[in-house]
């Protein structure tokens, strides 16, 4: 049996869970000017992908890669569901 699929799926899975909270935090406490960290992360997680030779693994960083990716507009629309009152804002932020 071939388990790389679902292992592929299951980080896959993971790794959209384990964003969503970070991009929550990263806005409260940072901003969106914080994009760049993400969009640099993304970066180095794809350039590993291109070099890493199982499968599997290279997979799951391009998956990474992505979420990076995604994080960055994700980053931009919580700001706006902050500013809407859906989510908190840091009263002790600056700007």
């Amino acid at each position: 049996m071939n388990f790389g699929g679902l292992i592929l799926g299951a980080a896959t899975f993971l790794t959209i869970g384990f964003f969503h909270p970070i991009v929550i935090k990263a806005e409260y406490y940072f901003g969106v000017g914080c994009w760049w960290a993400f969009a640099l992360v993304g970066v180095v997680a794809t350039v590993a992908s291109l070099f890493v030779s199982h499968w599997v693994i290279s997979s799951i960083l391009g998956v990474f890669a992505f979420s990076c990716f995604w994080s960055i507009l994700e980053l931009f629309q919580q700001r706006e569901r902050v500013r809407k009152g859906w989510f908190p804002k840091n009263p002790n932020r600056k700007g």
